[in-house]
């Protein structure tokens, strides 16, 4: 009890202090050009040194509306057809920014720092009289409102399932190790296999009915849609169930009352919640967060459920 009482606290401001941050920095930006552009390759280079781009990594020939939709770009900057030092000379040097807004803070922190780089950079090709020779069209996608509640409802969605199973689990099992009940199942004539699963099946049924009322939820109260199959978040809901469930089943293990299940829980779920994504960018933290990240349930999920939810699977 000492350990999680003290302990807790310095882990967590620990964990607090090195994942929250508002400053949007690492979107993946890629380019498509035809090959010699070079004033549009001044351009993204531009993006890329300014410390908030790196690049994303495609192949030849690929579709840059695939590149968003698999998540290996946040953004897409298209040069004109006929180059950008021959539009720009003809007064309609007009590039296209695509933008992935499901996440609507980074989708508005793109444009903000799109329109400065290319500002920029038209001043330095051109002279301060020359800078509206380079201009941008932004195409905002899958969330053309730019709404925050279409990023955050699915977060909060992995959240409310995550809290609400681990807890329950966690206190349930303690408490009938309190009671004295849970001798009496173990000296029952049932193997281990079986009384592990009567006593876990039960919160996996009411993770997943509890994850289907939070889309239903989610769709009549915010309009969140579902864009991709029901199976795909399912399949997603049921094993990130399993994982809570076993999270809960560990934590009463080694809890020996209801107050160290309640405070081993919070224990995980603060940062939990706060490395998986659902407020703020992973790609915003230190390596060594990101890399405890990847060891986080809820960040999966919630990814899972923001990429079918709005892009479709």
């Amino acid at each position: 009890m000492r350990a999680l009482l003290f302990g807790a606290p310095v882990i967590q401001m620990t964990v607090f202090g090195l994942a929250l941050s508002t400053e949007i920095r690492n979107i993946k930006l890629a380019a498509f050009s035809r090959p010699g552009d070079v004033m549009f390759e001044r351009v993204t280079e531009s993006f890329y040194s300014s410390g908030w781009f790196v690049r994303a990594g495609r192949e030849a020939g690929e579709d840059p509306f695939e590149l968003i939709a698999s998540g290996r770009a946040d953004a897409v900057l298209i040069a004109p057809k006929e180059g950008l030092a021959r539009s720009a000379g003809r007064g309609g040097g007009k590039m296209q920014l695509l933008a992935d807004a499901s996440n609507a803070t980074k989708a508005r922190a793109v444009e903000a720092y799109a329109r400065n780089i290319i500002a920029a950079a038209a001043v330095r090709e051109y002279g301060a009289a020359g800078a509206p020779a380079l201009r941008f069209d932004v195409r905002v996608l899958y969330n053309p409102a730019m709404e925050s509640s279409m990023f955050l409802v699915p977060g909060v969605m992995g959240m409310l399932v995550c809290l609400i199973t681990i807890i329950l689990t966690a206190m349930s099992l303690t408490r009938e190790r309190e009671m004295g009940t849970f001798e009496t199942i173990v000296s029952a004539p049932l193997s281990n296999t079986e009384v592990l699963l009567g006593k876990t099946v039960p919160y996996i049924i009411l993770g997943l009915a509890d994850a289907a009322l939070v889309v239903l939820a989610g769709y009549l109260i915010f309009g969140v849609p579902v864009r991709g199959p029901l199976w795909q978040l399912g399949l997603a809901s049921f094993v990130f169930v399993i994982n809570t469930v076993s999270i809960g089943t560990f934590i009463s293990t080694v809890s020996k009352n209801q107050q160290q299940a309640m405070l081993g829980g919070f224990m995980f779920l603060f940062p939990a919640i706060l490395m998986s994504g659902v407020m703020y960018p992973v790609e915003n933290m230190p390596k060594a967060v990101i890399a405890a990240a990847y060891l986080d349930p809820l960040m999966y999920f919630v990814r899972l459920f923001r990429n079918i939810m709005l892009k479709g699977g």
